[in-house]
């Protein structure tokens, strides 16, 4: 699936409970436990990313799990974009916890 313009972002990404075998792309140290699709959604809105949730897509590796994936508009190098998420959702969830 290839959208011009476009980056799929997958929960798995940043999560921390799987190894960059499975698919996670940032570093260990800045990668965050359960994260989840609206999280996405919510960090990619908050960075004006013009997010688009597909909650029922499943991530290729694994097909049994419907984790949901994110669209966002290509403005910046994907791994960059990946730590901002990573950062933005860690804020968002310090803020909850308050």
């Amino acid at each position: 699936m290839r959208l011009r313009g476009r980056l799929v972002v997958w929960p798995i990404y940043l999560d921390a409970s799987y190894p960059r075998s499975l698919g996670r792309r940032i570093p260990l140290r800045l990668a965050l436990r359960d994260v989840k699709a609206e999280e996405v959604y919510l960090a990619a809105s908050t960075l004006g990313l013009n997010p688009e949730l597909k909650a029922d897509a499943a991530y290729p590796r694994m097909p049994w799990r419907r984790t949901g994936m994110v669209l966002v508009d290509k403005d910046r190098p994907k791994t960059r974009l990946l730590r901002e998420l990573a950062e933005t959702i860690r804020s968002l969830r310090r803020k909850r916890r308050i």
